[in-house]
């Protein structure tokens, strides 16, 4: 796992900016959407165009959220990193200007729609009433790139916990986007992977002040079990016949 490092003076900054607080907000299990971010071969497996070797140690930890998040009554969502060359706006400032020729094959051969490197890792906890959703950008919230947003806002959705990989790349800018789109947003510090502890601890400080609450696994976990229990609990009634 990644050695996390939240700078002091980062996290006094959280603390004020929330009042005091810092963090997680309060959230509601059944308003809530797990996005896991490209967790696909094209980045697990050993040799692939992008691979990031600690995504696949955070596995084990996006399985365990994701059974919560579903016993919870939240939704999971797989998102895929996808290469679609008849979209209507192509991303040719990242294929055809960033990106080296030899990068830019690399990439859209892995991740063009229906390759293996562009499918889910065979390791993932994936039930049959998870979402799985293609994106072709970076942040899953693009508009006219991936319909995330819609669907989430017919689900009734107020608050994201980000998952997945990069860290610095695809997981920050979804995470980015989801809470200017108004979503309370929940980045995983341990169950999200870069290629260094060095660009994961960046990211993790950036979006701290002002874009998303930082949560461990277990925290998320304890929170989602007493939502859990909560409603497993018969409420009392405010007053009882007599027998």
């Amino acid at each position: 796992m990644h050695n996390i490092q939240i700078l002091s003076f980062i996290r006094e900054q959280a603390i004020q900016q929330r009042q005091g607080h810092p963090g997680p907000r309060p959230f509601k299990a059944a308003k809530t959407a797990h996005l896991i971010i490209d967790m696909q071969n094209g980045f697990l497996e050993p040799g692939a165009a992008v691979e990031v070797p600690m995504a696949r140690e955070i596995v084990g930890n996006v399985n365990r959220i994701s059974l919560a998040v579903r016993q919870a009554g939240g939704i999971n969502a797989f998102l895929r990193f996808t290469h679609d060359p008849a979209e209507k706006r192509p991303w040719n400032s990242w294929y055809y200007s960033l990106c080296s020729p030899q990068v830019s094959a690399e990439r859209r051969n892995a991740f063009t729609r229906g390759a293996h490197e562009g499918e889910l890792w065979p390791g993932l906890d994936v039930s049959d009433d998870d979402w799985i959703l293609d994106k072709t950008r970076f942040s899953a919230f693009v508009q006219g790139t991936c319909d995330l947003d819609q669907r989430l806002q017919e689900a009734g959705i107020e608050t994201v916990i980000i998952s997945g990989t990069l860290t610095n790349c695809c997981s920050e800018a979804t995470a980015r986007d989801a809470h200017q789109l108004g979503y309370n947003v929940m980045f995983l510090t341990d169950a999200n992977a870069a290629l260094s502890d060095e660009e994961h601890n960046a990211s993790l400080n950036n979006l701290y002040v002002n874009f998303a609450d930082l949560v461990a696994t277990d925290e998320l976990l304890s929170l989602l079990g007493e939502q859990r229990k909560s409603t497993e609990t018969p409420v009392k009634a405010a007053f009882e016949m007599p027998v």
